[in-house]
């Protein structure tokens, strides 16, 4: 894929893979403790991003999406209470539904679904759900970093 499609694809990999680097090395307790004072979990930021994915490229882009395969959770914003082989396997999963979705997808395609909120008129066609996507990997994946160096100290984590 080449062009502008591809590289906005090829950014969003790339903040995908920042995501999944920044965290890797951490045992479940880290990615599932709550991060001082944040009050978030590195599992329940990745968990977001795996709704974020579905919600963008499925529900709105194309106006569907399968249905979950665990019941509507009631649990705290950013936190999760599935385990980190549930969720990173979701995560992976959205991700390649997502991609699948754009390799056939031209960045001009109308959204079919709607996202309902004040921004809502913004996300228009796949070209400006993807810059969306892009910068909330982007921010979620700072987060992220700053969650990882609170819990050890460690510090510009990232593919190379």
């Amino acid at each position: 894929m080449e062009g502008k499609k591809g590289a906005l694809l090829g950014f969003l990999a790339a903040q995908r893979a920042s995501v999944l680097a920044i965290i890797d090395g951490l045992d479940d307790a880290a990615l599932t403790g709550k991060v001082p004072p944040l009050g978030w979990t590195p599992l329940g930021m990745v968990e977001h991003l795996e709704y974020a994915e579905r919600h963008w490229f499925q529900e709105v882009l194309t106006g569907s999406a399968e249905p979950l395969s665990w019941p509507d959770d009631d649990h705290t914003p950013l936190n999760t209470p599935r385990p980190p082989s549930v969720v990173f396997a979701f995560y992976r999963d959205q991700c390649r539904r997502s991609d699948a979705i754009l390799a056939t997808t031209p960045l001009t395609t109308p959204a079919v679904g709607r996202h309902d909120g004040p921004d809502a008129d913004e996300f228009v066609d796949a070209r400006r759900i993807v810059l969306h996507m892009i910068e909330e990997t982007a921010r979620h994946a700072g987060h992220l970093d700053i969650g990882r160096e609170l819990i050890d100290g460690k510090t510009g984590l990232g593919p190379r």
